[in-house]
């Protein structure tokens, strides 16, 4: 049996300890994810 794991949850944990880490850090990953939701929504289907 193979145990699941779901990955925001995972994604999430990973990013606050990184976050802890390098607290600087997380003003170029808001930036970046920002950056990212805004061409994703401009442009929908550069993705498909």
């Amino acid at each position: 049996m193979i145990a699941q794991i779901a990955i925001a949850p995972l994604v999430a944990l990973i990013a606050g300890i990184v976050i802890l880490i390098a607290p600087r850090l997380l003003n170029y990953v808001v930036a970046l994810y920002l950056i990212i939701i805004g061409v994703v929504g401009l442009f929908p289907n550069l993705l498909s």
